[in-house]
C-alpha cells in the first residue's frame, strides 16, 4: 500500500501495541497495528466500495474511526474487530443517499419473469413501510435503541455511549422493542389479509 508512509513495524502482538495505545494515546502506535492490516482493510473496502480510490479514501476513514473507537472499546482479537469496524463502514457509506444509484426504467426490456421480481420489491417497500409504522408504536428508548442496532449497526456499549442508557438496559430495550416489533407486524399483516378478504 504505497499511498501510506511505510511505518517500521516492531514484533510486539496486537494486544500489547492496542493496551499500549490506549494508555498512551500515541499515534505511532497506531500507525504500527494498523500498518499490519491495511492490505487486509483495502481488499474489504475494495470488496465493497468496488472503486480502488474510493476504497483507499476508505482505509484513511477507517484509521480516523479507530482513533476514535478504540480507546472506547475491550478487543481481545484486534484484526477480527478492524475488520467489522472497516465492514460497517464501508456498509454505512454505501447507505447515504449519493451512493445510491438509479437507473432508468424500461418496460419495453421487462420480461415476464421480472414481474416476480417487481412485486417482490413492492413487497419489500410494503413490509419497510409497516416496520417503519410498527416502530412508531414502540416506547421512546426502544425505538432508538432498535433503530441504532438493526439500522446504524451499532452495538450495544455504542447505544449505551450514545444515549447514556445502562448497557443492560439497551440490551432490554432491544429484545422487548424487537418483539413488539414482531408482534406489531404480525397484527398488521392479519389486519391487511381481512382488508383484502373482504374488498
Amino acid at each position: 500500500m504505497a499511498f501510506l508512509k511505510n511505518i517500521h513495524d516492531n514484533a510486539l502482538p496486537d494486544k500489547d501495541l492496542v493496551d499500549l495505545f490506549k494508555s498512551s494515546g500515541d499515534l505511532e502506535v497506531l500507525a504500527i497495528l494498523f500498518q499490519r492490516y491495511m492490505d487486509l482493510l483495502y481488499g474489504v473496502c475494495l470488496k465493497y466500495l468496488k472503486e480502488p480510490e474510493t476504497a483507499k479514501d476508505a482505509v484513511m476513514q477507517v484509521f480516523e474511526e479507530l482513533v476514535q473507537k478504540l480507546p472506547k472499546h475491550q478487543v481481545d482479537n484486534f484484526k477480527s474487530w478492524l475488520y467489522t469496524l472497516a465492514k460497517n463502514y464501508c456498509l454505512m457509506q454505501l447507505r447515504t443517499p449519493k451512493n445510491l444509484k438509479t437507473t432508468e426504467f424500461n418496460p419495453d426490456s421487462m420480461q415476464s419473469g421480472e414481474e416476480t421480481h417487481l412485486n417482490g420489491v413492492m413487497l419489500k417497500e410494503e413490509n419497510l413501510q409497516k416496520m417503519e409504522r410498527c416502530l412508531e408504536t414502540l416506547s421512546a428508548e426502544q425505538k432508538v435503541s432498535v433503530e441504532l442496532f438493526y439500522l446504524q449497526n451499532k452495538c450495544y456499549k455504542e447505544i449505551a455511549d450514545i444515549t447514556g442508557l445502562d448497557w443492560n438496559k439497551v440490551r432490554s430495550y432491544i429484545q422487548n422493542g424487537r418483539r413488539n416489533l414482531k408482534i406489531c407486524m404480525e397484527k398488521t399483516e392479519e389486519v391487511d389479509k381481512l382488508i383484502k378478504i373482504k374488498s
